[in-house]
């Protein structure tokens, strides 16, 4: 029995030393569950081949027994001593070894994934042009690691270019290869009761009332710091963005968000939300903060090719969640203006939406009418689809929605549009978007 115990005992130990370079391709608690029944499984196999060995070896083990007995008077040195020692031994080298590929794994359960990708067909027909056509992706993954128990940071990388409120990748160029940039880059506290604090480049906390994106587009990651408070009933935030940090550049500009709001519980089937922000965004007489030269709607000295307002924005808004039809329904409404404008200082939006497409064969649909007047809020930042992108347009948005699986969605929203309000002759812009959407973790 010695000599086989000893080649299965360095048989389990070099099986196990491997097994779990395959559960470091996921780092999920599931790979290592599925290493310790692989550890029964052969352990139950080298107790089935001992026992085996066990009944082969007791006629002769009895007679050796026997013979030393007469020899010596004495069963301390038999051969079941020996093997329960080497048995012993066996569970220590396999438990030190389990125990050291366990604690190579203990990364894996502080590393959590997520992401998409969406492929996108696009038609513009923009008045007084040619149609557009054109074929985009969006890419992106992040991946979040707890550092201690009130301790995260975050890296995500996404496609596109270096649109602060855009990741699409328009495909074509003959296959060239396409950029991957900084999405996130971010550390996140949470020692305090009900309460993160964010610095880097991180997801914007601050609420958006249903599809209305009127201040800022869902893209836009702020750089900075952040505080964000919600206990369920309550939500306040406060950021402090750069939107411009190297003084070299002299358009330094650090620009302050404040939003607060309530969530109110009207009976079994409704709730209510309610909230209001202040925003500051210091741009008098400075360029563009991106771009060369584009203001996005917002009015400029052509001269000095310098902003013509700061932002100085207060916003209010209501949604209201109902159960309609065993499917939610959601109607809100946004308003936003800007106390530095003189005039087309002021932006608004209305909207619905039934259904929720989650589950497969799960459906909704949504409607928007939005108005943003030129200088109502920083057109940079507006949501880059509505329009031409930025402000001075209006029009309505019409979407819909099907879960095709599990994380496949399907979804169609056509733009009804008018831009150029402030030049007093308006032109038309209707805007496709077909996408199949994919998620995971």
């Amino acid at each position: 029995m010695k000599h086989l115990a000893t080649p299965l005992g360095w048989l389990l130990a070099s099986i196990l030393s491997c097994a779990p370079a395959l559960a470091l391709a996921d780092t999920g608690q599931s790979e290592i569950q599925l290493l310790r029944e692989q550890i029964r499984a052969l352990s139950a196999r080298l107790d089935a081949l001992e026992q085996g060995t066990n009944r082969n070896t007791a006629a002769p083990a009895t007679r050796v027994r026997a013979a030393h007995d007469t020899a010596s008077g004495s069963a301390d040195d038999a051969p079941g001593s020996d093997l329960a020692d080497l048995d012993h031994r066996i569970d220590q080298a396999v438990e030190a070894r389990v125990a050291d590929r366990l604690e190579a794994l203990a990364w894996a359960e502080r590393i959590r994934w997520s992401g998409d990708f969406r492929y996108r067909y696009e038609n513009i027909d923009r008045q007084g042009q040619d149609e557009r056509n054109r074929n985009r992706i969006r890419a992106r993954a992040a991946l979040q690691a707890r550092v201690s128990d009130t301790v995260r940071v975050g890296l995500g990388l996404a496609s596109g270019s270096q649109d602060p409120v855009s990741t699409n990748q328009t495909l074509g160029m003959a296959g060239s290869h396409k950029s991957l940039n900084i999405d996130l880059a971010y550390f996140e506290w949470t020692g305090l009761t009900n309460t993160a604090i964010f610095g880097g480049k991180y997801k914007n906390p601050l609420k958006r009332v249903g599809s209305s994106a009127l201040v800022w587009d869902g893209d836009w990651r702020p750089e900075g710091f952040a505080a964000a408070y919600e206990d369920g009933s309550v939500f306040a935030y406060g950021l402090g963005t750069w939107l411009e940090s190297d003084s070299a550049s002299g358009q330094q500009e650090f620009s302050y968000l404040l939003q607060g709001g309530t969530r109110l519980r009207l009976g079994n089937k409704a709730e209510l939300m309610l909230g209001a922000g202040y925003y500051a965004v210091d741009a008098a007489d400075k360029g563009s903060f991106f771009g060369d030269g584009d203001f996005f709607g917002n009015s400029f000295d052509a001269a000095t090719q310098s902003y013509r307002y700061d932002y100085r924005m207060v916003e209010a808004f209501a949604e209201l969640t109902l159960s309609t039809f065993d499917r939610p329904l959601t109607l809100f409404g946004d308003y936003v203006t800007n106390l530095d404008a003189d005039d087309e200082d002021s932006g608004y939006s209305l909207g619905f939406e039934y259904g929720e497409a989650k589950t497969p064969g799960a459906w909704s649909v949504g409607y928007l009418y939005k108005k943003l007047e030129a200088d109502a809020v920083l057109g940079l930042l507006a949501d880059s689809d509505f329009g031409r992108g930025g402000t001075d347009a209006k029009g309505h948005v019409l979407s819909g929605a099907y879960a095709i699986q599990d994380r496949w969605i399907f979804e169609l929203t056509y733009f009804i549009n008018k831009t150029g309000l402030a030049s007093g002759d308006p032109q038309d812009q209707d805007r496709l978007q077909l996408n199949l959407n994919f998620k995971y973790r």
